[in-house]
């Protein structure tokens, strides 16, 4: 099966489709226009970015590139999941419990995946490796974020409750196990309710992205089934 080519023609009609709903967002005075095509303008830019970086990793494979475009998708989905928070830990824990939390668990699933089930030549073969990462950050990224925004805002609106705990000589996981526990099924519900319904009410990404290019559907399953 051949990939049909989309031409900057065809890019920009589907472009067209934004500005309209930009144009509707002004007339009903939604404050919305501006952020919608500052953000269009933004996914196209780093789409085409990271393409050409993959088109050049993907020419020259190396270990060390490999791994330095994975930290630097690490440190910006930390990031986004530091900017999601209403309230957020003080110094470096604002930014460092999120981004630890999603290196632990995509990070290991990923190299887990690479290295048992795929078993790529080299392991960290970026037409793998790099997919199957984003993909995992992807998922985590918003349980995390969730998670984490519960977490501290919960903390704060009953922080009363957490000192009382605390002076009646409760250990602090006493005090505050009934919030993170919450706040780890707040994170989980997103990832649930994608899996219940992943291929009933829609098609998963990286399914639907090897489809097109020509994958039989049911190898394009099994890869889904994976993530």
């Amino acid at each position: 099966m051949n990939v049909i080519a989309l031409s900057a023609t065809d890019l920009m009609l589907a472009a067209s489709l934004v500005l309209v709903l930009a144009l509707l967002s002004l007339l009903m005075q939604l404050q919305l226009a501006g952020r919608l095509v500052i953000a269009a303008v933004r996914t196209t830019v780093q789409l085409v970015l990271i393409g050409l970086v993959l088109k050049a990793l993907f020419a020259n494979v190396q270990l060390v590139w490999v791994t330095a475009l994975a930290v630097f998708m690490l440190a910006v989905a930390g990031r986004e999941v530091m900017a999601r928070q209403h309230r957020r830990f003080g110094g470096i824990w604002g930014y460092g419990l999120g981004t630890m939390s999603m290196f632990v668990s995509a990070f290991a699933t990923t190299v887990f995946a690479l290295v048992f089930i795929i078993g790529t030549v080299p392991w960290y073969e970026p037409r793998y490796a790099i997919p199957l990462l984003g993909m995992m950050l992807g998922n985590t990224m918003n349980g995390v974020a969730l998670a984490l925004d519960r977490l501290t805002t919960s903390a704060w609106q009953q922080r009363g409750v957490i000192e009382a705990h605390l002076t009646l000589g409760h250990e602090w996981r006493t005090a505050v196990g009934g919030i993170t526990r919450d706040s780890v099924r707040v994170g989980m519900i997103p990832i649930i309710n994608a899996m219940a319904a992943a291929g009933i009410v829609s098609l998963p990404g990286m399914m639907t992205g090897q489809i097109l290019s020509g994958t039989p559907p049911l190898e394009a399953v099994k890869y889904q089934i994976l993530i």
